[in-house]
């Protein structure tokens, strides 16, 4: 075949796939919008992607199960999910694809294939939505905000009704608001409207009206003024950091939960996907979140332990800057992180390494632990430094993470990163809180010593870990297939 020829027939299937591609979109959009069904290719969000986007997540995909992925077969997948009448759910199309391609000749079509995987879907009960206040707009809550709102669809899990600020509210004030929730640095522009309606102290986001509330105290709050009843109030302001001062939030009128976006005393301290389901919301008002590092780290050290046994280790994370810190030199209450956050690697302590503990109790006074804040906006790295009790190898260790990514219970927490190339703006917006670079890892000769890379967005994936654990509080959580 001539070079023209060729190049004619590889046009024509690249028109192809964007044409499928398209219509895929219209699925998904469909499915999330009619349905409250909403797909996802390996944990990687599907709702409002382009053409683009979604031609490279089937290229990630394929490369990750090493077995073509392409947007023709999840097509097919889609259209007999859109036939059948399940209820909300999230389901992950490219573990149905891939795993079509190994049992397709068991069944006559894709949508007696999909019926049989899916039989469980049925079986789940309905969900009754949860009213969500945010105490507190800053970083993450301005995050979980346009998470909220981007995926409320038919409003059938968590419904953002009111964020919670000091300080007068006046126009000039909502605009600045708006402004910051509409532009972000880091993440960029919010892929929805924002408007203000100031004679009501509201924000108007994607059409629908969320309350600005002005208050010192929590505890003297009537939400229920605003129509909101048994609301979930996750405070993201870092002010109280126990539960004799988050229960101060449970006073107020209108609330039945609490949920910490820090680590807290004497309150669970839960990573969403290793220990939530320790702690029932039938028993318990007040929850924490942890930190975005322990988030991070927990998951692949459950792996590691639960497959090799940990003796002992130490974690080094090199951590984006963050707000607690100046500027410019400046006084500060720790010496260190009075220095020019934009100018220098600052050494600091965290309490990742004794955190670990309260979610995996083995490794209690096992870990060790210390910090880098580095000239960075976001984006973090752990380094764990693993000795083991049973040895393994370079392959061993990355073969059991890729296992525990593509299936299990810590699908959502981690991801299994391929790229020999990575740096840390490239896993800015992952929706997994620990991204394993498999590229990176190092096993000592005798098998015995590991040194682990884990990535994290220090702002959006634990944003995605919070959203996770309000869910399960709120009991809105959907039935699931990954």
């Amino acid at each position: 075949m001539s070079t023209s020829k060729t190049y004619e027939k590889e046009l024509a299937f690249q028109a192809d796939r964007r044409r499928a591609t398209v219509e895929f979109i219209k699925i998904v959009s469909d499915l999330w919008y009619d349905n409250s069904i909403e797909l996802v290719l390996f944990r990687n969000q599907l709702i409002d992607r382009n053409v683009s986007e979604i031609l490279n997540l089937h290229e990630y995909a394929g490369e990750f199960v090493q077995k073509p992925i392409s947007i023709f077969d999840s097509v097919d997948i889609a259209q007999a999910i859109k036939t059948l009448d399940f209820p909300p759910a999230k389901i992950d199309i490219g573990k149905l694809t891939y795993e079509y391609h190994i049992e397709e000749k068991q069944f006559e079509s894709a949508t007696r294939f999909v019926a049989d995987k899916l039989k469980d879907v049925s079986n789940s009960n309905g969900l009754i939505p949860k009213d969500v206040v945010l105490y507190g707009f800053g970083r993450i809550g301005r995050l979980v905000a346009r998470e909220l709102m981007a995926r409320t669809g038919k409003g059938s899990q968590l419904r953002l009704r009111a964020i919670v600020t000091r300080g007068k509210i006046d126009e000039t004030v909502l605009e600045k608001r708006a402004s910051l929730l509409r532009n972000d640095s880091v993440h960029g522009e919010f892929h929805g409207t924002v408007s203000i309606d100031a004679e009501n102290s509201a924000l108007i986001i994607n059409g629908t009206t969320v309350n600005m509330i002005s208050a010192q105290n929590p505890e003297d709050i009537n939400y229920t003024m605003f129509g909101i009843e048994d609301a979930l109030v996750i405070d993201n302001t870092g002010a109280f950091r126990d539960d004799e001062a988050l229960s101060k939030h449970l006073q107020a009128k209108g609330v039945e939960k609490v949920l910490l976006t820090a680590p807290c005393k004497g309150v669970p301290n839960i990573v969403h996907g290793v220990n939530h389901r320790q702690y029932s919301p039938d028993e318990l008002s007040i929850f924490s979140a942890a930190s975005c590092t322990t988030n991070a780290i927990t998951p692949v050290l459950k792996v590691i332990e639960d497959s090799f046994g940990v003796k002992s280790g130490h974690l080094e994370t090199i951590h984006a800057y963050t707000n607690d810190q100046n500027l410019v030199d400046n006084m500060h209450n720790k010496y260190r992180r009075g220095r020019a956050a934009g100018l220098n690697m600052v050494i600091t302590e965290t309490g990742a390494g004794k955190a670990v503990a309260k979610a995996l109790p083995s490794l209690k006074g096992k870990l060790s632990s210390n910090a880098i804040r580095v000239p960075v906006p976001n984006g973090s790295l752990a380094i764990l430094n693993l000795e083991l009790e049973n040895s393994s190898s370079n392959d061993g260790i990355n073969s059991v993470m890729k296992k525990y990514a593509l299936e299990g219970d810590l699908v959502e927490q981690i991801k299994y990163e391929l790229s020999d190339e990575l740096v840390s703006s490239d896993i800015i917006g992952s929706s997994a809180p620990a991204i394993y670079d498999s590229k990176a890892t190092i096993v000592r000769a005798d098998g015995k010593n590991v040194i682990l890379y884990i990535w994290y967005d220090n702002e959006y994936g634990y944003s995605q870990q919070v959203i996770r654990l309000a869910k399960y509080i709120a009991k809105v959580r959907r039935f699931t297939y990954y």
